[in-house]
């Protein structure tokens, strides 16, 4: 018996990534998205980053936590190629997550200005972007070789 409709598997037997997926990529590599979306609009390229990032260190931090995002996005079209290597993808988001996690809490615990509202929404959807990878079983079944055939 199937866990999953037959619509959920593409043509090469292999369960579909479900649109979480795609947004926690996004979301764990939104500077690369900012950084890409800055340099197509070259006149305001340098004001958006600065909006966003006004410490040029707080910049160089979030393009180094959003490689392993950009990884996946590539790995992506090798899960059936390098299955152990996709199956420890997943793993490597969500270590990704909590060093995320754990960088915004201290820069929220030694921060002598006020919390942004951005700031929080951002922290809280990289904890719901950790429970899902934790805890949604279709997207856990997406990283296990087993459950793929």
């Amino acid at each position: 018996m199937l866990k999953y409709s037959p619509d959920d598997y593409d043509t090469k037997g292999l369960l579909r990534l479900p649109l979480s997926f795609w947004a926690i990529l996004l979301l764990q590599a939104r500077t690369w998205v900012l950084f890409v979306a800055a340099g197509a609009s070259r006149q305001q390229g340098e004001s958006l980053l600065a909006l966003f990032y006004p410490d040029n260190h707080a910049f160089w931090l979030g393009l180094a936590l959003g490689i392993p995002a950009a990884l996946g996005l590539l790995l992506t079209g090798y899960r059936q190629r390098l299955p152990r290597l996709w199956q420890a993808w997943r793993w490597v988001l969500v270590a990704t997550l909590f060093l995320t996690l754990g960088v915004q809490l201290g820069e929220l615990w030694q921060g002598d200005e006020p919390v942004s509202s951005l700031v929080l929404l951002v922290s809280l959807l990289d904890v719901v972007a950790l429970v899902a990878l934790l805890a949604y079983r279709r997207l856990r079944d997406c990283f296990d070789p087993a459950e793929n055939h």
